[in-house]
This record gives C-alpha cells, structure tokens and sequence, in this order.
C-alpha cells in the first residue's frame, strides 16, 4: 500500500475535532521524517548516543585496556602480606602505564603469587623466587644480621659489620665474569607505579640492576620482592639539579648550599627508608653534583655507611674511596623504542671496544619493554649481561 506525505490532514473536515488533531499531528510526522535535514540529523544523534553508551560500558579505547581491580578483602591470605604491601598494591594513582606488550605473564598481585603457601616462619610468608631467578636463586633477604642499626623514625641505617662486612658487597648480586665483554643496565624510578613496578620486577632478567624512589608507599616490600627476583637495589638520593626550584626532586633533595650536617641529615633519612640495597644513586642532581664540598660530604658519608654509588653519568668525573661506576649512556631521552634500541646498541658497542659499558634508564613501558627484548638475545650477540656492582670500582 503507498504512503501519500501530503500535507493534506489525514482525515475530512467533518471528522471530530480530536480525530482530527490526531490526524494533523501525524501529518506533521511523516513531513518531518521526509525532511533529508532532519533524517540526518536524527541518524547522528543516534550514532552518538550509541558510541557513548558503548564507551561507557567498555571505557575510553584512547586509554587503553580497561583495569578490573579486586578489593583487597577478598583475596584470600591477605594476612600474610608484610606491613606497607597493602599501600603499595591499593596506590592506584591517575596515569597508570599500560600493560607491556607481550608481558602477559605478568601477575595482577606478585606479592601472591610468589608466597609458597607450604613455608611460614613466625606467621610471616616466604617469598618463592620466580622463574627467572631459579636458576641462580633469589638474593639474600634482607636484612643481614650486622649489617643495619636503628636509624631515625624507625627505620634501619646501613652500617659497615665488625668483620668487615659491608652493604655494597652483602646486598649486591654475585657475578663471575666468563671473559667476554660486560654489560650491565640500570632501571630507575621504580616503586611509584605498582604496575611498571611489577613489570620491571618480573620481566627483566635479574642481572639488570634496580633503582628504587625513596618516597615510594611500601618500599621496603617491592626491594624485598625484587631481590627475591634474583635483582639487585640501589636506592636513589634525589639531588639539586641547577633548576632547582623549579624542579623540586622531594622534600628531602640534597642542596649543594647545605651545610655538611644538614646534607648528613637528610641523608639517613632516605637510606631509613629500607633496606637491602647495596649503594645510591642519583635522581637528577646537576647542581650537587657539580659541588666539591657537596659531593665530598656525600662521599664520606656513604663510605662510612659501606655503600657504593652509581649514577647516570654526572658524576662520571667523580671518584672517591667507595665502590663507584657511572653509566655510559642514558637509553631513553628519547623515548621511542628505535631510539632507545639505538641506544642500547651503542652500548654493545662501546663494550666490545672497552670491555664493558653501563647503561641507565627510566622505568617507562617501552623502556622495560625494549630492555627486555634486548637482554635476550644479548649472550648470542658475544656479551655478558651484568649487574651494575660489577662494574663498580674504588
């Protein structure tokens, strides 16, 4: 049957009035739906409602994967999760980095995952080491007996043992050079983002060297997790850089104008912090660097402590009476993964040339992502991977 839109009422003058207003309404319809302009635009308003209703359900595909998160109250042996875990795994934040491409063997809760169930001591959970560290075993948990006194808030210092002992020997991962040309890579910034934290945790093999902020929620627990990854720690000392304000490291940044007690001071209560890492290193620090007297005093004090120091190149011209090694590249200042290939190539290079090479990094997605990738095939290439202590010298 054909449909007339006339805009004749669709009913005669003699039909009631209520009939006819029905009519005219109607007509006003099917006028309106024959409009191309308004056909149009009814057709796009329902094409947007949907796509919001489809984001809605799904998320914002510009960010990524959407996060399913599980209250801690109902992940069973949550009791056994050392103080200052819990902060750490509920610190959700508002930039959270993608999972790595590739890394699906990630655990969504690694402080879990890795708990034999079969062992307790004193009600406390025994870390099993992953996969990777099996081969070698996981580092010493920390921390060894002699090595730490009571430090300010609570904390514990490193402190050099009557034997002899020291932090940068104890706490470092052992390494036997097999003769090739070594090379070692630092991943800083760790412990901000449980989510790069893990990834750098569980995906780098554990000869790559772990950097740590001193103001992460539930250090002491990702330092302990990570050296039951077979890694070692460093524990970064945030520095005056020469914009300082303006680029402000953290409450207690080292400033090259301090006097030496106030530098003393600020330091013990980073290393407080944790334990378990075997020297510092820098997080930014042009400015302090660059000091005599600030880098003598940090120098004296580390060597009174009996920790080393590795940083990412500034204090390259510095050396002192401590273990000491500076990276010969920074990797990612360009973050792109060709760039920071390039980079880790150039690495590789200057090893086969010289013997060895350190590289540092940032902990970034497609830092760890392009670290991981490189380190495996690195032993078929000729070289060796090796922790950063290895290339530390008096």
């Amino acid at each position: 049957m054909a449909v007339s839109f006339s805009r004749k009422p669709a009913y005669g003058a003699d039909a009631p009035a209520s009939r006819r207003e029905d009519g005219d309404l109607r007509a006003r319809i099917l006028a309106a739906v024959a409009n191309p302009y308004i056909g149009a635009s009814a057709a796009a308003f329902l094409f947007l409602l949907s796509l919001a209703l489809l984001v809605l359900v799904t998320g914002d595909p510009n960010k990524g994967a959407p996060l399913v998160r599980v209250a801690l109250d109902k992940v069973g042996a949550t009791k056994n999760i050392p103080e200052g875990w819990r902060q750490a795994l509920t610190n959700e934040g508002d930039h959270e980095a993608p999972l790595l491409p590739g890394a699906l063997d990630l655990s969504n809760l690694p402080f879990l995952s890795h708990v034999d169930p079969t062992a307790e001591a004193d009600g406390a959970a025994i870390l099993a080491p992953s996969p990777a560290a099996q081969a070698t075993g996981p580092l010493p948990a920390a921390p060894i007996a002699g090595l730490y006194a009571p430090g300010p808030g609570g904390g514990s210092l490193p402190v050099i043992a009557p034997d002899g002992r020291t932090a940068a020997e104890a706490y470092a991962r052992p390494f036997t050079a097999d003769g090739r040309p070594k090379v070692a890579l630092v991943i800083g910034g760790l412990g901000l983002n449980p989510q790069t934290t893990r990834a750098a945790i569980e995906t780098l093999p554990p000869e790559i060297t772990l950097s740590f902020a001193p103001y992460a929620e539930g250090l002491q627990g990702w330092i302990d997790l990570a050296r039951s990854h077979g890694h070692e720690v460093l524990l970064e000392a945030p520095m005056e850089p020469v914009d300082y304000p303006a680029n402000d490291p953290g409450p207690y940044t080292l400033i090259a104008a301090n006097r030496p007690e106030d530098t003393v001071r600020k330091m013990e209560w980073l290393m407080s912090r944790a334990t378990g890492y075997y020297g510092l290193t820098n997080y930014l620090g042009s400015r302090f660097v660059a000091s005599d007297t600030a880098m003598t005093t940090f120098t004296l004090a580390l060597k009174a402590r009996g920790l080393a120091f590795i940083d990412d190149g500034q204090a390259s011209l510095r050396g002192g009476p401590i273990p000491r090694a500076s990276a010969d590249r920074i990797i990612d200042d360009e973050l792109a993964a060709g760039s920071i290939d390039g980079q880790l190539k150039m690495l590789e290079v200057t090893a086969a040339g010289r013997g060895q090479a350190l590289g540092s990094g940032f902990a970034y997605p497609v830092t760890i992502n392009q670290a991981r990738q490189w380190a495996a095939g690195l032993s078929g290439r000729g070289l060796q991977l090796a922790p950063a202590s290895a290339m530390a010298k008096r």
